[in-house]
């Protein structure tokens, strides 16, 4: 791989994590049940990057991050959007273990410890998923989508209602306008009629 290469992987990285996250906290909307966790908060790479349409594919992508993170080890971004690519491509396990050299470095990120969370949460992990969730939410109270996802896991993995309600009030609570506090009012309304 050049070095022309290399710097126009890290830049498509690099952009696609801020559109992802300008994006992904942006958006929002109802579902019905049971909810499907948020997607990883990295996107798509601008055209002509790598994983635009009609640029490299998720696989190749994934091979290109994997040489990118053997020869630079504390490259987060790289660990980051590898993580990703391994959470689009239903690869929970690998996910996790790519999110975990993120978190080494940022331990207090927020959208990374809610990615593995829901990676955690594929691979059958409640609990390990529930405490992601949680310190998503600690290290950023006002990180919506951490509580969300950890009223799913309380409602539809654990059973636990009593705490699954307490998740979502709060969600509403923090920004009632917010897409995930319309979805949670959702989940608040099914999960009190099931009653």
């Amino acid at each position: 791989m050049n070095k022309n290469t290399v710097i126009a992987l890290l830049v498509g990285v690099l952009a696609g994590l801020i559109i992802g996250y300008s994006v992904g906290s942006s958006m929002g909307g109802g579902s019905s049940r049971p909810p499907v966790v948020a997607a990883p908060a990295g996107a798509p790479a601008p055209a002509g990057m790598p994983g635009a349409p009609g640029g490299v594919n998720a696989q190749q992508r994934i091979a290109m991050l994997q040489q990118a993170v053997a020869q630079d080890p504390k490259n987060v971004q790289a660990w980051s959007q590898l993580g990703n690519d391994y959470f689009d491509t239903n690869q929970p396990q690998k996910a996790v273990e790519a999110y975990a050299h993120v978190l080494e470095a940022q331990p207090n990120n927020s959208d990374v410890l809610t990615d593995q969370g829901v990676m955690y949460r594929a691979l059958g992990q409640f609990d390990k998923a529930v405490e992601n969730f949680k310190k998503a939410n600690e290290a950023n109270p006002r990180h919506l989508q951490s509580l969300f996802n950890l009223g799913v896991v309380y409602a539809y993995d654990l059973k636990q209602p009593k705490k699954a309600i307490e998740a979502w009030e709060k969600v509403v609570a923090t920004d009632p306008s917010s897409g995930q506090a319309i979805q949670a009012r959702t989940q608040l309304e099914q999960l009190k009629s099931a009653k």
